[in-house]
Order: C-alpha cells, then structure tokens, then sequence
C-alpha cells in the first residue's frame, strides 16, 4: 500500500478550501465505522444540540476518517500514528479532541485500556472533559456503556474496563501510563515549560506496547516566538509536510498562511481570516472575527500581534510591547542571508568591530561582529552567545528557548566556565588575522577575564575599549535605530537576537533614553547590548582595513622586504 503524508501543494489548497489531507482513509471501513460513532455523538453546547454528522464541516470528518482510517484490523497496527493539528483559536479544537477520544473509546478492543487526553492546566483541561461528559449524558446508550466519574474526569467503559481520562499534565500525573491514544491539547504551553518534553515522553511511551496507539498533537500559535517542545513539533511537522522530511507515520494538518502571503502582508487583510479558520461562520463568528481586526488594530501593533497569532495562527517572530526598542519594529525586515556567518562579514566588509557583553552565571555572553561592507558601506551584522548550564537552572522559564538556540547554533552551552570567553576570544583572533579589526567594545565593569584572554589571544591592547554604559550609550541605541529603519544595518535573521529585540525595554531619563538589564527584568538582552558596544565603535567611522586579500598581500611583502 503506497500513500504520502505530504502536501507539497498545501499552499494552493488552503487558499482554495480544499483538504489539506492528500490521502483517502487507508482502510476504508474502519473509517467509516468510526464516522458513524463519532456522527451520532451530540455537540450539547451548540444551539439545538445537533449530531456532530449534522453541524460538523468536511474537514474535520478528513480529519477523524484519517486517524481511524489508519488503522489495519488484520495486522493490529495503526499505519499512521502520530497526527498534528494547528489551528486557530475557537474553530472547535477541544470539542474535536472529546469526539475523537470518545470514539476512540467506544471502538476500542484491548481490555482496560487507557486513553488520555493531556492538558497543560486545569481549565484547558475541562475544556475538553466537559464536552465528553455531555456527549455521554446526551446518548440513552452511551449512558448505559460508560461511567461518568466527575471527580476524577474519567470514563469508563463497562465492558472492557478500558477508560478515557482528562488530566492536567504534571509529571506525577503521567508517569507509568501505557496509553493506547493520547490526545496533547494546546501544545504551545507545553513549549513554555522546562520539563514538558520529558513529561511528554512519559505520556507518550505506552505506544511503544501498543500498535494501535495514536498520539494526536493539537493546538494554535503561540502568543510568543514558539519555544521548547511545541518549536520542534512544529518544525518537523512542516518538514513532512512539504516533503523535506518522509515520515509515513506522521500526518500533519497545519492551518497557516503561506509565506508569499505572509509577505505580502496578506493575513492583516480580514478578507483572508478564512485561510486558517475551516470554521468561519459556524463555531467562529464572522462579526466577532472582524471586529477583533479592527480593534486590535487601534490597540496598536502589539495588540494586532496578538490577535493574529491566536485567530489566524500567525507565528510571532518578535515580541513587540508598548515599552519596547523603537529598532525592534524594523528588526525582522532587515535579516538577510548576507550575513549568517562571521565568514560572510570577514568574505563582504572592509573593517569590523566587536561588541562584548555579560557572562555572568546568571547572565548569557553576548558576542556581536558589526562589519562595513566593501562597497556599498552598509553595516552587516553576526551575534552568537555563550551560557553556562547553571543558566538552564536559574532561568527555567527560558530553558526551552535556549536549548533551541544551542541547538540552531547560535548559543553554546559551556560546561567549564572560561570556555566561554576563550571562544570569544578566539572569534576576535580570527577577525585581527583576518586585518579587518577595528576595535573591541567592552562593558567597563567586570571585563577583567575577558580583556586578559584577548590579549592572550593576540589582540593588542590598544585596540580593546571601555564602552561607557547608561545614558552614554543613549547615541548608540539612536544610531542603531536609524540605521535598522533606513535599510542601512543588516543582520543575520537569527531567532536568538529576535527575542532579545523583543526582551529590550526603554526607560526614559530625561532627554535620553536607556536600555538597561534592570529595566528588561529577567529577560535577556546581552548579545543586544554587546551589538550596542559594536555601534558605538562603528559610529566613529573607522579607517577600511583592506580585507584579507590586502592582509595577505601586507605579509607577503612584509616577509620578501
């Protein structure tokens, strides 16, 4: 039997309302059985408490005919196992996830089976419990061939002793379960917190006993850059969507916008809410839709952010608050793929400088390459950063999200403190032999580990600065801004200095304007401050250095003189 969870064409589709499913149910029969269980269930909370058959759209009954329809009653196994579902908010998703799963139940063979439907909190938890109970209560014969236990928001299937239980998810909850189906809601919480992939594991590893099983993954997007768990889930999921990734097993159903779209600015166009909301008109009101566009709107940029990434799944790339950096607005227009290495600024610039900042155990190492491109004069610019493992202890909150930039490349994760700075320093060694440093900015307090390895390095010490902080690098912060907003300043488009943008907080005093670790809370803004450092240097407009070719040619004479 040959099928493709793939949708190369998903972009085309979507626009044009048509499945996002590019596949007819494998085992046709038992897809029809399971429609007709999940048919007959009835949506008390809808006016009229229709049948699901009766108010239900096309695309959700794709949806409940592929999982079912997976499955292969000859052999025991479910041939596609693990299913994806993004979707924007109030299409229905918590009333699909009790059908399902109560289908699930009602077809389900192995005797004292479990099912768990696993919510990030309590209220999202009910969410899902409440529907199943009423679903059950609405139906003489359910009521008669499962118990309802409130207390425990647990079902119970008299027959085969199997059950169906609504939990909100903390590691005791989960730990030892041998799931046959587990249905994951709202994803994108999970992805806020440290341990969720280790209590998803936990969720999840029964599967590996039961051939039958299903995990099904269900959510919107995130009011926040996606992180942790939900990022990978995410990210793979569109990888086998679009064919990069063949994994037969896994079927995802993304309702997003394309990407041309989304750069055309189409999906702040009201006109278009239908792309990622298969229920406009029926569980979403099209009234509600349209004046949340235009309030959020009014409320301004961060607000309509918001509104977007919960409504119409719009991924946030940078967090924009009423008290942020004026440059973070046109921040996520000026990445380019000019500059996503320091090769690139060493191959493109004329002369470069350093910007270095933080390294505290509490602190990421920012480390910014701010370089002047031959020719053209435009600033290009590289970051990475450095964080000690302890970081991951006192920050759990932001776990996640560093663990994701460790692993796109952008932060490294040092297990001896000092490694750290002896990177950094080896990354300013290869911009001076290259004969293309300027200067390296400092943080004047606490450079004193930093300063010696530059020097070990190789970096003569008259071309190491203290970089004054506070209001003094007001100018800075001003010079960064204009040149972000006229075209002028380029940057590698790397999610890490995406969120530290969206992390940085003004404070007004007086005529000036500060950007302060303090006034940014816990969040972390390091590699920003250390670009700031690296401005500050290039504002001065330093002399061309030649680059390598005139560096080499410098040695070349300099050994046959």
């Amino acid at each position: 039997m040959a099928w493709s969870t793939a949708c190369p064409d998903w972009e085309r589709r979507i626009v044009a309302r048509e499945s996002l499913i590019p596949f007819a149910p494998l085992f046709p029969d038992q897809a029809a059985e399971a429609l007709e269980v999940f048919g007959a269930l009835r949506m008390v909370d809808a006016t009229g408490s229709p049948l699901m058959c009766e108010t239900v759209r096309s695309w959700v009954n794709e949806f409940v005919a592929a999982i079912f329809g997976a499955y292969n009653p000859d052999t025991g196994r479910r041939m596609i196992s693990e299913f994806m579902l993004l979707i924007s908010k109030k299409n229905g998703k918590s009333t699909i996830a009790a059908g399902i799963m109560l289908t699930a139940l009602v077809m389900n063979w192995r005797m004292s089976g479990e099912f768990i439907i696993l919510a990030p909190t309590k209220e999202i938890a009910d969410n899902s419990y409440l529907p199943i109970r009423d679903m059950v209560k609405a139906d003489e014969e359910l009521s008669a061939l499962l118990k309802v236990q409130d207390h425990l928001r647990t079902v119970t299937h008299m027959e085969t002793g199997a059950t169906l239980k609504v939990v909100a998810a903390d590691s005791e909850t989960v730990s030892g379960k041998k799931a046959i189906g587990v249905f994951i809601d709202e994803l994108w919480v999970f992805g806020k917190r440290a341990n969720a992939e280790a209590m998803l594991r936990e969720a999840t590893g029964g599967l590996a006993s039961r051939p039958e099983g299903f995990i099904i993954w269900a959510t919107t997007q995130s009011d926040a850059p996606p992180a942790g768990v939900f990022r990978q889930k995410l990210l793979y999921a569109r990888q086998v969507r679009d064919g990069l990734i063949v994994d037969k097993s896994f079927l995802p159903v993304l309702y997003e916008f394309p990407k041309a779209m989304l750069d055309a600015g189409g999906h702040r166009d009201v006109a278009n809410a239908y792309i990622t909301n298969p229920n406009l008109g029926l569980s979403v009101d099209e009234p509600f839709i349209e004046r949340g566009f235009t309030q959020a709107q009014i409320d301004g940029e961060e607000s309509f952010r918001g509104f977007l990434a919960k409504h119409l799944n719009v991924e946030i790339g940078l967090s924009l608050l009423s008290d942020r950096w004026a440059g973070a607005d046109f921040w996520e227009v000026q990445a380019s793929g000019e500059c996503r290495t320091l090769q690139d600024l060493i191959d493109r610039c004329e002369v470069i400088d350093i910007g270095i900042d933080g390294g505290g155990l509490d602190d990421l190492l920012g480390f910014a390459a701010l370089g002047r491109e031959t020719g053209t004069r435009r600033w290009l610019l590289w970051t990475h950063a450095w964080a000690h493992p302890s970081v991951l202890e006192r920050r759990k909150g932001e776990a996640p999200r560093f663990k994701d930039f460790a692993k796109d490349g952008h932060l490294t994760l040092v297990t001896r403190i000092g490694d750290d700075v002896e990177e950094v320093a080896g990354l300013a060694a290869q911009i001076e032999q290259a004969g293309l440093l300027d200067k390296a900015g400092l943080d004047p307090a606490g450079v004193g580990a930093i300063l010696d390895a530059l020097e070990s390095a190789g970096i003569p010490r008259e071309k190491i600065e203290g970089i004054s902080q506070g209001w003094r690098l007001g100018g800075a912060i001003k010079t960064a801004e204009r040149k972000l907003a006229e075209g002028g300043l380029l940057h590698g488009g790397q999610p890490m200095m995406a969120w530290c943008c969206g992390n940085a907080r003004v404070e007004p005093r007086g005529n000036a304007i500060l950007i302060t670790k303090q006034a940014s809370g816990s969040a972390k803004i390091d590699p920003l401050m250390a670009m700031f450092n690296a401005v500050s240097l290039m504002a001065l407009n330093p002399e061309a250095k030649g680059g390598m070719d005139n560096y080499l040619q410098k040695g070349f004479f300099g050994l046959i003189g």
